[in-house]
């Protein structure tokens, strides 16, 4: 009677071995690559600005904290443009903006959500047309003049973006608004 339960006891125990196995070599296998690590990060940066883009009132677009800021519109003009900081040099180019854009062309809350879509958009693009083996190249940062990875210089850009989240999230509360993704999700 021992050997047979000793023997069950084994059986169990090889048989939770072998699944704990199977089980982390399917989560190795199923993790994402590189790009894709990238492109999530740049999608939901990307999706917060695009929100808060469509959410802001257009009356409330030249609102600014204090008169030393950047208006809303300003702001979001900025973050978005300098996404072309990464997708220009990792296609061999200077940056299409080296100063923000102005306003002439991007007057109305339209045209500035259509443009923030425009550069998150491109910025996706470009990652998924690189994949890893492009996102692992080098390429030239256009503000430190460094030779750094395409992916390096796509966090960066996530980064900076993800800094200028934070102030916008001010230009909100100031404004006596709650930003989108503070709000209670339904």
């Amino acid at each position: 009677m021992k050997k047979v339960i000793a023997g069950a006891v084994l059986a169990v125990t090889a048989l939770s071995g072998a699944s704990f196995l199977s089980a982390r070599t399917a989560s190795k296998a199923a993790a994402p690559s590189t790009s894709q690590i990238v492109l999530s990060q740049w999608n939901e940066i990307g999706r917060k600005l695009v929100a808060m883009a469509e959410d802001f009132p257009e009356d409330k677009y030249d609102f600014k904290p204090t008169a030393a800021q950047r208006t809303f519109a300003e702001q979001m003009l900025h973050v978005a443009a300098s996404m072309y900081y990464f997708t220009d040099p990792a296609q061999g180019q200077k940056p299409r903006y080296p100063d923000d854009p102005k306003r002439d062309g991007l007057k109305t809350k339209a045209e500035i959500v259509a443009f923030t879509k425009k550069c998150v958009e491109d910025g996706a693009a470009l990652i998924k047309s690189k994949g890893d083996k492009g996102m692992s190249e080098w390429t030239t940062d256009p503000e430190s003049k460094q030779q750094v990875q395409i992916s390096d210089l796509a966090y960066s850009l996530a980064e900076h973006s993800g800094e200028h989240y934070g102030q916008l999230v001010v230009y909100y509360r100031v404004a006596g608004l709650v930003p989108p993704e503070s709000r209670p999700k339904k």
